[in-house]
């Protein structure tokens, strides 16, 4: 029996790194095991693809530089032909952009199911980034276009479901979470001490972690303004930024006009995962306080790690977080969350215990996350199901 033929199609990829290239990735990787499955993606220079499946590039040109992405070109007649002699089977889109036209244009005779997985605010992206409104309008036309011409939606949280509403989506939908491709456990203590020898760390100093893009808009400034207050309360700690993106120098200089530069480290982009894995293990909290988010793949990092989050309350990424059981809740602002921040270091047997509850209720693998999607293409694929019921409930427990 011939195995069942995905296509993954989304407008990034390794080696950019942002949280939905690094859910397909791990869709693929799992996939891989089952299915003959082809990650189609738009192409960068140089790169080299070293995976167990195919990646597909096609034609893309530079984006903005602040964006940091390439824009792929769906109506190349070479990729076009080439993608159509693949014969998928189902095609799964990331990206309601490039890659949703893309599929449409491949998707002739036969025409194959296509599933489409919302997993970001675009239309917030969009108001940063297009002034005019009357351009906003087109572009959020275009995205919702897209989205509808998918048989079936999917979101990664319910929060990103509200959020396709309010972008005018009236269509049903299916939560299927994402994973994380940690294994869960702490790194083990020989690497754990060897990280903690490197940067000098002392017994009585908490350690919390910030590891994402170097980007304003995920509440940067937030997490610098609850560290300031938490040093002048006299807390002891050192913090770790991971990552790199176009607000860095500013984030930089910020962190250094409120004398932060002798607690908090700026280490770049960790692209090594086991390396990062060791970061999670020494930390105490991970901060995460974006709004933006739809998901927070770290979170789950974290909590493989039996790190707790604090997170901002009723925001996307603390779906299913109990506070000071599975994690730590607070309110936008710097004050709550040094104040929630200061009180969970009042205790490390009580901190230590809501990293270890994370791990068990707030980590889920990709493994699990994929074997629940592949369950899904094969119903799909059996009932030749079109769009599911308007305000459907389905999804998964």
């Amino acid at each position: 029996m011939s195995k069942l033929k995905v296509g993954l199609f989304n407008d990034s990829f390794p080696p950019t790194i942002d949280g939905v290239a690094q859910a397909v990735k791990n869709y693929a990787m799992v996939l891989n095991n089952h299915c003959d499955v082809t990650v189609v993606t738009p192409d960068y220079k140089d790169v080299v693809d070293d995976y167990p499946f195919e990646v597909f590039r096609y034609q893309s040109i530079p984006l903005d530089k602040r964006i940091g992405y390439r824009a792929g070109n769906p109506f190349n007649i070479e990729t076009l032909l080439k993608l159509r002699r693949k014969h998928f089977d189902l095609m799964h889109v990331h990206a309601p952009f490039a890659s949703s036209v893309l599929v449409q244009n491949i998707n002739r005779f036969p025409r194959v199911p296509v599933v489409l997985t919302y997993h970001t605010k675009f239309d917030i992206d969009i108001s940063k980034r297009i002034s005019l409104s009357g351009f906003r309008k087109i572009a959020m036309r275009f995205i919702l276009e897209n989205i509808n011409n998918a048989d079936e939606i999917w979101v990664v949280s319910e929060g990103c479901g509200k959020a396709l509403r309010n972008i005018g989506y009236r269509g049903g939908y299916l939560v299927m979470e994402n994973g994380t491709d940690f294994a869960f456990g702490k790194a083990d203590d020989k690497q754990t001490s060897k990280l903690r020898d490197k940067y000098a760390l002392r017994d009585d100093e908490f350690v919390f972690l910030f590891v994402g893009r170097m980007m304003w808009y995920k509440n940067i400034k937030l997490i610098l303004d609850t560290l300031k207050i938490l040093k002048d309360k006299g807390v002891s700690f050192r913090a770790f930024m991971i990552g790199s993106g176009f607000d860095l120098p500013e984030i930089k200089k910020y962190a250094d006009g409120i004398k932060l530069s002798d607690c908090t480290e700026f280490t770049g982009p960790i692209y090594d995962r086991e390396y990062l894995r060791v970061f999670y293990s020494i930390s105490d909290v991970f901060l995460f306080p974006s709004t933006y988010d739809t998901s927070g793949i770290v979170v789950k990092e974290a909590a493989a790690c039996s790190c707790p989050a604090l997170l901002v309350r009723d925001s996307c990424a603390a779906e299913g977080v109990e506070h000071k059981f599975t994690g730590y809740l607070a309110e936008e602002n710097a004050d709550s969350c040094a104040a929630v921040l200061a009180d969970a270091c009042q205790n490390r047997e009580d901190l230590k215990q809501v990293g270890i509850n994370a791990g068990q209720n707030v980590y889920l693998s990709w493994e699990k996350a994929v074997e629940r999607a592949m369950h899904r293409y094969n119903e799909i694929l059996s009932t030749n199901i079109k769009h599911l019921p308007y305000n459907s409930k389905a999804r998964w427990a």
